[in-house]
């Protein structure tokens, strides 16, 4: 049986929260003296020398409407890297416990554990890139805290198969955290519903790829009461700034325009992938449910170069586990897609 205080370090257990000026009173107020603001106002906006609302209220409530889950079992992050972040300081104690990774896999969760001094093991996918079952059962042992899942996965694109994914929720005891970022690109279903089958499960998502806000950096963790409880009790008082809050909130009333640009980038990257697919020395095009290819071409660090002498920017994997010679693609716009493909012609035609 899952008990998630089990698994949360002894000294977050006993921590005393921040308690900011504003947890301390309820209700409207008219004048605010508690919180050493400058009362005068700010050479931008008379609002910006007020704190922000540490808790988010508005951005999850509008959030609960969307993802049709209750607010009180949202987290809100100074992008999925923090959330990332403050589940490492959370669960796992520096030093003395692991988690488990599956490479070729984002590349945060290790760096986040070697900042925290915690173990890493890894399980590589297997060459179809799926999850390797029998490999990550048996790195488990008694110190093992989380298992970092990204699907769709990031570099490869791929989604994870949904009963593998079932199955390690299953049977491991310690938590088990699917990273989501592109599942807005993908026909896969969110886990997110199924949070109430699994106390154990944590579902990651952001704003900065379907819904364009990337530098906004605007995470979110979903998970039960009890997980989000802790990671709230961990974060710093107010790590959503109010213009973050504000934008997020005005971006999320427009359902609509990100979901026709979600449907323009995904026939995009279907028609890429047939143009790249054509092209000669390009040996495979890896099927995608995320806003990007990865496309393995023979001598893929020459043609990188060459790219940036057009000054196109894309990002050589060729020294990621599993991904030789392989470069990974973002989607863009039609312009910038017809610059790279009359660039990576050019390249071949020398």
């Amino acid at each position: 049986m899952f008990d998630v205080q089990k698994l949360v370090r002894e000294n977050i257990k006993n921590l005393a929260p921040y308690s900011s000026a504003r947890d301390e009173f309820s209700g409207t107020a008219k004048v605010f003296l508690d919180a050493n603001e400058n009362s005068f106002g700010s050479p931008l906006t008379k609002w910006y020398n007020r704190y922000p609302d540490p808790h988010q209220v508005a951005i999850k409530a509008a959030l609960s409407v969307i993802k049709s889950f209750p607010a009180e079992q949202i987290f809100i992050g100074n992008g999925s890297d923090e959330c990332i972040d403050l589940l490492f300081r959370s669960f796992c104690a520096p030093g003395k416990d692991n988690v488990i990774i599956c490479p070729p896999t984002y590349g945060m969760y290790e760096v986040s554990a070697n900042i925290n001094d915690i173990k890493i093991k890894k399980a590589p996918l297997l060459p179809d890139f799926q999850l390797d079952l029998i490999h990550l059962e048996n790195l488990i042992d008694a110190n093992t805290k989380i298992i970092w899942i990204c699907s769709p996965n990031n570099p490869t694109g791929n989604s994870m198969e949904r009963s593998s994914i079932e199955m390690v929720l299953n049977n491991f005891n310690g938590l088990v955290v699917i990273d989501e970022a592109y599942i807005n690109f993908s026909k896969q279903k969110s886990f997110i519903q199924e949070l109430q089958d699994y106390p154990n499960l944590v579902v990651l998502q952001t704003l900065s790829k379907a819904w364009g806000l990337a530098g906004l950096r605007l995470g979110m963790a979903f998970a039960s009461e009890a997980i989000i409880d802790i990671l709230d009790k961990v974060k710093p008082p107010y790590n959503i700034n109010t213009a973050t809050q504000e934008l997020v909130l005005k971006a999320l009333e427009e359902v609509g325009q990100v979901n026709d640009m979600i449907k323009i980038i995904v026939d995009m990257r279907e028609a890429l992938a047939h143009v790249f697919k054509q092209m000669p020395s390009v040996e495979k095009v890896y099927p995608s449910d995320a806003n990007f290819l990865l496309v393995k071409i023979a001598d893929a660090r020459a043609v990188y170069d060459f790219l940036l002498t057009q000054q196109i920017v894309v990002r050589d994997r060729s020294s990621v586990e599993l991904c030789e010679n392989c470069l990974r693609i973002t989607i863009g716009t039609e312009k910038e897609n017809t610059l790279l493909v009359d660039a990576m012609q050019a390249w071949y035609n020398k």
